[in-house]
């Protein structure tokens, strides 16, 4: 094992200071919540020194650990799997109520769990899911300004890049980040400003257009997606119900709204393999009626997917539909990443459960019931795969039915 020092420490200081300052645009006297692997240390003690030097007025770090977290799946009694530190998510749900702002840090080996009992995974997954109410629910409405960013984690580099050696793999994994960050450039911060405008001008068109829907069509798919009443095409930067505009992924080359629950029809084949839980998912086929998936395979992981799908009630439904041309950065690379947070980045997408009440005309205003009204999906997933590539074509269908290209070959059209 090498030290950490022998990244780009320069580099690890900008994204700790870009999650801050843009990330998060953290407020004088804001307190802030981070969740991080032990691992990513040396980029958390970063991210203090840059939102003390904001204002902050308490940071607090929570830490997670695969060792600690196997040793559960290894050692434990059985009735451990149905239980999950409810307490935790209470006092964090009582803190975003106290405008604490969220950042996590995610890297993790995407894989850890694959050589364990799905069925304890499973049970785990649902008892974190019920659990983590309070501040899931907290988050998709937006009320707090949150952001994730990521960590070259050793595991995770090696899951990439199994025939290098660890500091090779751990190096290539830290320049992609750093690169689909765009750490790399001179200014991130003004990077950042320029990228948020053109997204933000994607989805003035896009809310402009006001579609009724969007119609996928290529080898394997033909899918319409229903829009929702009144929704909200949003990419890049967003102002949260405190009224602080941050940015909550980065990267993120997507703009994004929500479907309605109700109104999918056809069928669709994914792009690329899903990382779910430490199982891959590949190939995945879906038909959907009346916005309900009603038939679903893969090559690979069928199990866990047909495990998903039936996860609660809003499983089988959509969320969210997300517009990313083939040419972004993260698609370009040629990498998988086995992690959401940047294959969600390579292809347009749509994502199964939860969906974002922020992605509404006055979205911060409406409640859980005018939400469901007006289409929105509930549920305690939230799960993105990819149907985007350069042989997708997107159309968008007018209210008054006609077609307007939006996407040819994936790039816009």
């Amino acid at each position: 094992m090498h030290n950490e020092f022998e990244l780009d420490t320069n580099s690890i200081d900008r994204l700790a200071e870009l999650a801050v300052r843009t990330g998060l645009a953290l407020e004088p006297e804001q307190d802030l919540l981070i969740t991080a692997p032990v691992e990513s240390l040396p980029l958390v003690r970063r991210i203090c020194i840059h939102a003390y030097k904001a204002g902050a007025g308490v940071v607090t770090p929570i830490f997670t650990d695969p060792e600690v977290t196997l040793a559960r799946y290894q050692h434990a009694i059985d009735s451990s799997f149905d239980v999950s530190p409810s307490w935790l998510f209470k006092g964090m749900g009582e803190a975003f109520d106290s405008n604490t702002a969220r950042l996590a840090i995610v890297g993790d080996d995407p894989m850890l769990l694959s050589e364990q009992d799905p069925k304890k995974v499973g049970r785990v997954n649902k008892a974190n899911s019920l659990a983590s109410k309070p501040t899931r629910e907290r988050i998709t409405r937006f009320d707090i300004n949150w952001n994730i960013i990521s960590w070259p984690s050793v595991s995770w580099a090696k899951r990439m890049f199994p025939d290098l050696s660890e500091f090779e793999a751990q190096y290539n994994l830290a320049e992609a980040i750093f690169s689909a960050s765009r750490v790399d450039q001179e200014d991130p911060i003004s990077a950042w400003r320029e990228h948020n405008a053109a997204l933000r001008t994607r989805s003035d068109w896009l809310n402009g257009q006001n579609f009724q829907a969007l119609h996928f069509f290529g080898p394997g798919t033909n899918l319409s997606v229903g829009l929702a009443d009144g929704h909200e095409w949003m990419g890049g930067a967003s102002i949260a119900k405190n009224g602080i505009t941050c940015n909550p992924n980065i990267p993120s080359e997507e703009v994004f709204t929500t479907p309605h629950a109700l109104k999918v029809e056809g069928h669709v084949c994914s792009t690329k393999p899903l990382s779910h839980q430490g199982t891959l998912i590949e190939e995945i086929k879906v038909k959907f009626e009346s916005g309900r998936i009603v038939e679903a395979r893969s090559s690979k992981g069928e199990e866990v997917l047909l495990k998903v799908l039936d996860s609660d009630e809003g499983a089988r439904r959509l969320g969210e539909v997300a517009l990313v041309p083939h040419s972004s950065p993260i698609s370009q690379s040629g990498l998988l990443f086995y992690n959401t947070l940047f294959d969600e980045n390579a292809a347009s997408h749509i994502a199964l459960g939860q969906c974002y009440s922020k992605c509404f005309q006055n979205g911060g205003d409406l409640s859980k019931e005018e939400v469901e009204n007006r289409g929105g999906n509930s549920s305690m997933i939230h799960i993105d795969w990819m149907i985007g590539s350069n042989q997708i074509d997107v159309d968008g269908i007018s209210q008054d039915g006609k077609k307007i290209p939006v996407f040819r070959k994936g790039e816009w059209a």
